[in-house]
């Protein structure tokens, strides 16, 4: 029993890993044109700018939040 509770486990961390991997190297929003204040808007709110929601991948139509919070 505890050999199938010690595979459940690394294989659930393997997937952990391997999904994190995944979401780090796809979806970046490009902030190089973003304003100082944009940029910290973005990362301790999650606001994305009006003239940027376009650009967002993956965003619904009007969010303006990336987290829904």
């Amino acid at each position: 029993m505890w050999v199938v509770i010690g595979m459940l486990f690394l294989a659930m961390l393997f997937l952990t890993f391997k999904l994190g991997a995944e979401k780090s190297s796809t979806g970046q929003i490009d902030t190089t044109s973003w304003t100082e204040n944009e940029i910290m808007n973005y990362e301790m709110h999650g606001t994305i700018p009006a003239r940027a929601q376009s650009n967002a991948p993956n965003s619904p139509a009007g969010a303006g939040m990336v987290g829904g919070c």
